[in-house]
């Protein structure tokens, strides 16, 4: 099903002569919040402020810089091979077609019976060379204690019909693409293996088409970290007004 959208989001011109209309699909995180249970919290502090940088520049010019303390899954992030599996390729490592502009697609369960999202909750959607994003409708929930509380996962049987059927990017508007009960992680496990990225926490599907929109989810090209926040947002072409 195709939902009418009601809200304008920024528009670019295209090299082809049409316009775009971006979609915003990472949640704000501000300093001190909690974005996983059990982990740091982010921190924001200056590093450098506009009035500590006073008498380093010529009259009137001031700088600021900041710094960040924080892990690695902190708000909207992607998993990279290597965070499953040691040896495997980092966030440094993902060629970047395979986390900009691919061609995507919405899978709409919100109101879903349960937390398992299941191959047959998948099974009519075409995914192959795919971003695939499960719209749960968990997102609403974001920066309230119920985030953390029961969220929507995929079961090992969904992760292998997305591998098996040629998604080349899973994401998820919750904490978790697993059951955090399950120790065994098994849709990182399916998932990563295959070489497949994931993107979780997301936000604002439901002002997406279920089809027709270019997705990306790029992290900093930063050695050594397994995972890391990206900006994910979708690209909708239309016609020139």
């Amino acid at each position: 099903m195709i939902r009418e959208r009601h809200k304008r989001k920024a528009t670019v011109a295209s090299n082809t002569g049409n316009r775009s209309t971006l979609i915003d699909l990472s949640h704000t995180v501000v300093s001190g919040q909690e974005t996983y249970p059990g982990f740091p919290k982010l921190q924001v502090s200056d590093y450098l402020t506009y009035e500590d940088s006073e008498g380093r520049y010529a009259p009137g010019v001031t700088f600021h810089i900041g710094r960040v303390d924080m892990v690695a899954n902190t708000g909207t992030a992607i998993d990279s091979p290597a965070h499953r599996y040691a040896g495997k390729p980092d966030v440094s490592g993902l060629p970047i077609e395979s986390v900009a502009d691919l061609d995507g697609i919405v899978i709409r369960l919100e109101g879903m019976e349960g937390r398992a999202v299941s191959r047959k909750a998948l099974a009519a959607c075409n995914v192959l060379g795919r971003a695939v994003l499960i719209e749960t409708g968990h997102a609403k929930l974001w920066g309230t204690p119920e985030y953390f509380k029961a969220p929507p996962y995929l079961t090992r049987d969904a992760a292998e019909y997305l591998r098996d059927e040629g998604a080349t990017l899973v994401a998820i508007d919750s904490l978790n693409v697993d059951d955090t009960n399950d120790l065994h992680r098994p849709a990182h496990s399916v998932l990563l293996e295959a070489g497949i990225p994931i993107v979780e926490n997301l936000c604002n599907m439901e002002q997406l088409p279920t089809e027709g929109f270019r997705f990306s989810a790029v992290p900093m090209k930063l050695r050594g970290m397994s995972a890391f926040p990206v900006r994910a947002w979708a690209r909708l072409a239309s016609s020139t007004d």
